[in-house]
């Protein structure tokens, strides 16, 4: 087991190595849509990539039933192994909607030996979810 400092320690020489690995701005936040943003995530237990709807209720749907009409679109053409749920409760039991990609096989934070393979995944996620985002954007707002 590591102390809360260590393992503090230890993702932030992960996150650090994975930007001087793959140097380049992510959209993440930055989608001009309220509510709407991509995230990394990366414990000691999975990895995935997912693209977050976090507004109030009424926004949430209607973006949501944009990327629904968009579905099989991301399946065919950017992200297969994608998955859509409409629910998805956070660790702080916050609700929100989420299409996400886990990395299937067994990693940690903790774990050197995961690093490279898991952002490796990362930045090939996340560039097909940001190229799909930048061709469908004009229909996800609207």
């Amino acid at each position: 087991m590591f102390s809360k400092e260590e393992s503090r320690s230890i993702r932030q020489e992960f996150w650090t190595s994975f930007g001087k690995s793959f140097p380049r701005k992510w959209l993440l936040y930055n989608t001009k849509i309220k509510g709407l943003s991509f995230k990394f995530h990366f414990d000691t237990k999975k990895a995935l990539v997912a693209l977050d709807l976090e507004d109030d209720l009424d926004n949430r749907i209607h973006c949501w039933e944009k990327l629904t009409a968009l579905q099989t679109i991301l399946f065919d053409e950017y992200l297969p192994d994608a998955i859509y749920e409409e629910e998805y409760y956070l660790e702080n039991g916050k609700e929100i909607s989420r299409i996400y990609v886990p990395k299937e096989q067994k990693v940690s934070i903790h774990n050197k030996n995961t690093w490279q393979d898991t952002m490796v995944f990362f930045n090939q996620t996340m560039s097909q979810f940001e190229a799909f985002f930048e061709e469908y954007k004009d229909i996800i707002k609207g």
